[in-house]
């Protein structure tokens, strides 16, 4: 195992920076997720990690060593890819041998670790088939294997999972984070840096995320931390499902103000707020809006139902703005068809932010001075 250290991370193309300067400690045994939009440099910053792309500035460190010259073999690291890339023309057995025949290890040894690998990834009935003859779940487990079986110190995962169907990929989640805490547990498991643009996959997988846009980092946090305190209004809006309700309107005396409606703030924010913008973005998740009959809340026009079996998603109009909740589908029977609704906010989960530069202002425990 081994802890990683990015330090002041750049990469360069020509006049396009892609990497702005990152920071990030990945701590020994760790899994990390990257996860953010396409384009925004986690696949470029995993293949520097991975010795694939060449660093333009910064300092990459794994373990006590600096490995920024170092070729990949150099690395301890091993790399799970999109596309598997296996070798067509060798079975299971040598796919996951090749590794270690190069390094010129024993055939004694090979052949145990070959049997090991296979039995914890339940591939052994795989061991004599070509890739061809593999669905896409099996052959991710052998790609999989083939990087365990080497024991790197870091693995490094490039967006394993994106051509697999979603029930596979549900599956496949599971597996990998059981096999990662599962060799942890043993004193076995490596660090792992995982990259992908599924949020799910993030939040379900990672220790904790590293959440980037446009080549920076916006927020580092365990996936509880960032669902209910984002850091800003990308963070906010790209982490969950569905996704936050972020209203454009006003502070003023207290209450938030979102057209012709105001919504009285109360303690539980104003006390959090750092400071007190004019312009502003109110937050507030989908299941955090509650349907009321009477008492302060907002009114929106109801335009659309998705009925999702336990709960169905409410999509309405507010004053011109999108706004979706989530309530029980007894609750949306005793709407009665009703086209208004009253949706009240849990005031303790709201989060107030900065228009002018996107920061959650409501994260502070006292109130600063204006």
């Amino acid at each position: 195992m081994a802890r990683v250290q990015l330090k002041n991370l750049e990469k360069v193309y020509g006049s396009f920076k892609a990497v702005h300067g990152i920071d990030l400690d990945i701590e020994d045994g760790e899994f990390m997720v990257l996860v953010g939009p396409s384009g925004c440099a986690k696949s470029t910053t995993l293949r520097m990690v991975a010795g694939l792309e060449e660093i333009t500035g910064g300092e990459i460190q794994i373990g006590d060593r600096r490995v920024n010259d170092l070729p990949p073999g150099k690395r301890s690291i091993a790399m799970v890819f999109q596309n598997y890339a296996l070798y067509p023309h060798m079975k299971v057995r040598g796919n996951l041998a090749f590794g270690l025949k190069i390094a010129g290890r024993p055939r004694a040894e090979i052949d145990a670790a070959i049997e090991q690998v296979a039995k914890i990834l339940e591939i052994e009935p795989l061991l004599d088939r070509l890739p061809k003859q593999l669905s896409g779940g099996q052959a991710q487990r052998v790609a999989l294997g083939r990087a365990l079986i080497k024991k790197p110190e870091v693995f490094l995962f490039d967006e394993p999972l994106s051509n697999l169907d979603a029930k596979l990929r549900a599956s496949m989640r599971v597996r990998i984070t059981d096999l990662h805490r599962r060799l942890k547990a043993e004193g076995l498991s490596s660090t792992v840096i995982y990259v992908t643009h599924d949020q799910i996959e993030a939040m379900t997988m990672g220790d904790r995320i590293c959440v980037m846009q446009a080549g920076e980092i916006m927020q580092v946090a365990t996936p509880k931390e960032l669902y209910n305190h984002p850091a800003n209004l990308f963070v906010a809006g790209f982490i969950g499902t569905p996704e936050m309700n972020l209203l454009d309107g006003a502070l003023e005396n207290e209450e938030f103000v979102i057209g012709a409606q105001r919504l009285a703030l109360g303690p539980h924010v104003m006390n959090r707020l750092s400071t007190l913008p004019g312009q502003a973005v109110l937050g507030v998740r989908p299941q955090h809006l509650s349907l009321v009959r009477e008492g302060p809340a907002l009114t929106a026009r109801l335009s659309n139902a998705e009925f999702m079996g336990h709960e169905v998603y409410l999509h309405a109009d507010l004053e011109g703005r999108k706004l979706v909740s989530v309530v029980t589908a007894g609750e949306f029977e005793a709407l009665g068809g009703s086209e208004l609704i009253r949706l009240r906010p849990d005031p303790a989960m709201l989060h107030i932010f900065d228009k002018s530069n996107g920061r959650n202002i409501s994260l502070l425990g006292g109130r600063l001075a204006a």
